[in-house]
């Protein structure tokens, strides 16, 4: 704020100059002393100037004695994770209640480095929700696959005094912490001298480690696994994120941690959140209506999705419904048997009714950020899969998340050694191709528990570095899934006996797409329904997300990466073939 701004809010609230607009009769809820208190709003140049007593305004909305609530704030999310652009993202959530993220671009960073940073920012400047971005902390996520960029403390350094760079983002890199890695260190030196906030990732971290890694300023975990983890973490600290993604989801998990003692180290965050969860079950309203259905003062739960995040992140001038914050905010009429948005406002304006937005975002053109493929030499000999045993590991899918089991299994091979498909067991060739600087890296393993019958299915989205990952019983059908990929610039894309299935193409750097969220859903629920009834694939699983997290090399047990069967354990690569 200036004091020219400050003046003028000044003369609205003691009355000397007309507001833009009354928000009359509305239950307002009181996040500071998280009660509930009727009055009328005033709002002029998107800010809230007072609640009334001789105050003027041009405009009159009646509330109608509903529930007037602060936007909610995501404290973390991959936006590309709906598979949406910016601006299509903000007419997705702005709908559901959702007014300000905090969005870690590593995803489009881990495919094309600066470009994708700037791309974020420019791209998300001008629409009506809020972003704020963390400077991705590791990319790559790890030394052992080839992603798009490898960004230091000297990328950092351009960005991190950005008003809207918040910090850094989430540190996945604990060992590197505990032992004060040069080059981590010298990351966290930047957010260090801009006094700026450091996410963590810190899964099953306690006891001494948990000491090393808050002592080195990082102040937020949104992995944590158990109540007494909770406890734990904010006792030293940190503020925790009950998160309601699509894949990981532990709200509910964590709830019986949270008391009205630590309630205010709280927020809540999506994190992942595929566009038909967002479409079936909203967005950061979702974690909150689970948290009040099970047992939290409803209260107590928006100011988790409000007031903490925004406490948390220095941003001061919303999360609350007072004089001089902004006039984010939307209407419900309850918030005891879940909170649905009717009418959604940023800065005063309407921007969404009935679970519509009313106006368009703008859209930025993706120019440095498309087409990139930079495949060297694929052929469907690149898929070859000689493992010289016929007692080999085996990737087991465990439905339900993103950790894989480390299995065995017996098959069989040809004269030359290939691996032979056997119908009658559930074991599938799966390769990754490294596509951002042409080395011409492929590599094959097997997996166990995808279920699919006969065919192919391929990505480009393959966390964190997002080289194409393919999936299937045949190389044919493998080879025919992975050059439609390359030709398209990215999706995802099903092939059986030659044919085209379904595609689902995301030109933004092979992760997103300038579609809306309703087509994009129609999309990816026709391709699911094809995976399911055409292919075969299993319906305990997600066909298309269980694929693109098989390729990350930081959660056990194994993964496969563009360099090799990675043991994640062992922190080391493994030969397919096992000794008897």
């Amino acid at each position: 704020m200036d004091k020219k701004t400050a003046s003028l809010l000044i003369d609205a609230a003691m009355g000397r100059v007309e507001c833009d607009t009354v928000i009359r009769n509305a239950n307002i809820i009181d996040v500071f002393s998280k009660n509930t208190f009727v009055s009328d709003v005033y709002i002029i140049n998107g800010l809230i100037a007072g609640f009334g007593e001789g105050m003027k305004a041009k405009q009159e909305i009646d509330a109608g004695g509903k529930y007037l609530i602060p936007g909610f704030i995501d404290a973390h999310c991959h936006i590309e994770s709906s598979h949406l652009s910016p601006s299509e993202f903000s007419d997705a959530v702005i709908p559901m209640g959702t007014t300000t993220v905090i969005a870690d671009p590593h995803e489009i960073c881990n495919v094309t480095g600066l470009d994708g940073m700037e791309y974020m920012l420019k791209a998300s400047e001008n629409i009506p929700l809020s972003v704020f971005l963390m400077f991705p902390s590791c990319v790559p996520a790890t030394p052992f696959e080839h992603s798009g960029a490898i960004l230091n403390a000297s990328e950092i350094e351009k960005f991190i005094g950005n008003p809207r760079v918040l910090g850094l983002g989430e540190m996945m890199n604990y060992p590197g912490v505990a032992s004060h890695d040069e080059t981590v260190m010298d990351k966290l030196q930047e957010a260090y001298s801009r006094k700026k906030n450091i996410d963590g990732h810190a899964p099953s971290i306690t006891g001494q480690g948990l000491d090393a890694y808050t002592a080195a300023g990082i102040t937020t975990d949104h992995e944590c696994e158990t109540p007494e983890e909770l406890r734990e973490k904010i006792r030293k600290g940190m503020y925790i994120m009950l998160r309601q993604g699509t894949a990981c989801r532990n709200v509910l998990q964590l709830l019986p941690g949270v008391d009205e003692n630590n309630a205010s180290r709280v927020l809540f965050c999506t994190d992942d959140k595929q566009p038909q969860t967002i479409v079936s079950n909203g967005h950061v309203n979702e974690g909150v209506n689970i948290a009040i259905q099970n047992g939290m003062n409803p209260i107590t739960a928006i100011t988790a999705a409000t007031l903490n995040a925004s406490m948390c992140y220095g941003l001061n001038d919303r999360g609350a419904i007072a004089p001089g914050r902004r006039a984010d905010f939307f209407l419900a009429s309850s918030i005891d048997a879940g909170i649905i948005p009717e009418e959604v406002f940023i800065l005063g304006n309407k921007e969404a009714e009935r679970g519509r937005i009313l106006r368009k975002a703008p859209h930025t053109a993706p120019e440095r950020v498309s087409g990139r493929m930079d495949v060297k030499d694929f052929s469907e000999k690149k898929l070859s899969l000689r493992p010289g045993s016929d007692h080999v590991k085996v990737i087991d899918i465990i439905p339900g998340g993103v950790v894989t089991g480390n299995g065995e299994a017996y098959i069989k091979r040809d004269d030359n050694g290939e691996w032979i498909h056997e119908a009658g067991k559930d074991i599938l060739k799966i390769a990754v191709i490294e596509r951002h600087h042409g080395t011409g890296n492929a590599a094959t393993a097997l997996i166990r528990g995808y279920g699919m019958k006969h065919g192919a299915i391929a990505t480009s989205i393959a966390h964190d570095s997002h080289n194409i990952i393919v999936i299937g019983d045949n190389d044919k059908d493998m080879a025919d899934a992975v050059r439609n990929l390359i030709d398209i610039g990215g999706g995802i894309t099903m092939y059986r006996d030659g044919k085209e299935l379904g595609t689902h193409r995301l030109e933004i750097a092979g992760l997103m797409t300038d579609l809306t969220l309703e087509e994009v859903k129609e999309c990816l629920d026709d391709m699911h329904r094809t995976a399911y009834e055409e292919l075969g694939v299993s319906e305990d699983i997600d066909p298309f997300m269980t694929l693109c997290f098989m390729a990350l090399p930081v959660i056990p047990a194994l993964k496969l990466t563009d360099c090799g069967l990675f043991d994640v354990n062992a922190f080391s690569f493994t030969d397919i073939a096992m000794k008897d």
